[in-house]
């Protein structure tokens, strides 16, 4: 450390010394009490790690609700064909970004909070009498270092006490002449007294101030390493934040670009029409040999070989094969997997439900768009 040159007061002179508040007696409380407040941040920083953690956390479980819910919605609804998968899409995409948050949220409770928290337990140690020892250990060393020069300190406002009350007796004997031959006498010691206390605590001084330096400088050490320690943890922080940078979530919109750009109205239009419209099968009506000729093929209700749907007691229904997997959610559905074949005995509703007939007798509804004729 270059100290500044010493200058020694002049002749018939008082040097005026202005010091900073640091170097005051009794100032460097700021830089002590530094170190408890480190402490207390990294308690502020944990509640806004966990704070944000449960923010996370909610609108996961939100995001979960809201695409359980809005699927449901959509598979039950009218929609159909590829448009209907881009829509689900979105609740494909509700769902893994749920994930992704829940996966912040853990990342946040089980990497940063408790890298805050292992930090501030091995930084700072508490005393059997309160307090932490290295406060305990900043102030003892800032005592050390202030006390010979305070004690300099203290010698010199005294002379300068006793000086300035010599300067006032010589002052009101100036105008009695038998008096003032001592009183100047008395004022010149109490002056070469005060001089001899300055010159030593100038003397004083610059180990004072390297002390002083030493120990603010081990003070600074243990706040850098705080300052570079929080500003780690906020860089974690902001990586578990930005998703941006996280592959499987730029997964979930190329997937969900990738569903939206394949539907396609022209092939929705042609399931419709293949499934309720002009390109469904239908059994024209045709000559039928009468009930009585035995021999005739196709004796019976059949409609060329086919059931009278106008018929209610000869309707035995349409075979058609599942498309997809359908769990039954209410007891008047069906359950079935895909490839399974069933007979659908009535036309689709407004709602886009038929009612149908499994193989093993039992009854009850199922989504048109689940199937297709045989």
């Amino acid at each position: 450390m270059t100290l500044p040159p010493h200058t020694p007061p002049k002749s018939n002179e008082i040097r005026q010394v202005n010091w900073t508040l640091f170097w005051q007696v009794g100032n460097y409380k700021r830089t002590v009490k530094r170190i408890d407040d480190g402490h207390r941040l990294c308690n502020d920083l944990m509640n806004c790690i966990q704070e944000r953690a449960k923010i996370e956390k909610a609108y996961a479980q939100q995001l979960t609700e809201w695409s359980k819910r809005w699927r449901q919605l959509v598979e039950k609804g009218p929609q159909y064909g590829t448009v209907e998968r881009a829509w689900l899409a979105v609740m494909t995409e509700a769902e893994k970004v749920s994930e992704r948050h829940q996966d912040v949220k853990n990342n946040l409770i089980n990497d940063d909070f408790e890298k805050v928290k292992n930090w501030q337990k091995d930084s700072y140690h508490k005393q059997m009498m309160g307090g932490f020892k290295e406060t305990k250990e900043a102030e003892e060393g800032f005592k050390k270092a202030q006390k010979p020069w305070a004690k300099k300190l203290k010698e010199l406002e005294a002379a300068k006490k006793s000086y300035h009350m010599a300067c006032k007796e010589e002052k009101l004997a100036s105008t009695r002449e038998a008096n003032n031959l001592s009183c100047l006498c008395v004022t010149t010691k109490a002056r070469e007294k005060y001089e001899k206390a300055l010159d030593e605590l100038n003397k004083c001084t610059p180990h004072y101030m390297e002390n002083m330096e030493q120990v603010f400088t081990q003070c600074q050490q243990f706040e850098e390493k705080r300052l570079s320690f929080l500003r780690e943890v906020l860089l974690d922080v902001k990586c578990h934040l930005n998703l941006t940078d996280n592959e499987r979530y730029v997964m979930v919109y190329n997937d969900l670009e990738h569903a939206i750009t394949s539907a396609s109205a022209q092939e929705d239009l042609k399931w419709f029409s293949n499934n309720h419209g002009p390109g469904m099968h239908m059994n024209w009506p045709q000559f039928e040999w009468s009930d009585e000729d035995q021999t005739a093929p196709n004796s019976g209700n059949d409609t060329n070989g086919g059931t009278n749907p106008f018929d209610e007691d000869a309707v035995k229904g349409v075979r058609v094969r599942a498309l997809y997997d359908y769990d039954g959610q209410e007891q008047d559905e069906l359950s079935f997997r895909a490839g399974d074949e069933l007979t659908k005995l009535e036309e689709e509703d407004e709602q886009g439900w038929c009612k149908g007939r499994l193989d093993n007798g039992q009854l009850g509804l199922y989504p048109a768009n689940y199937v297709e004729p045989i």
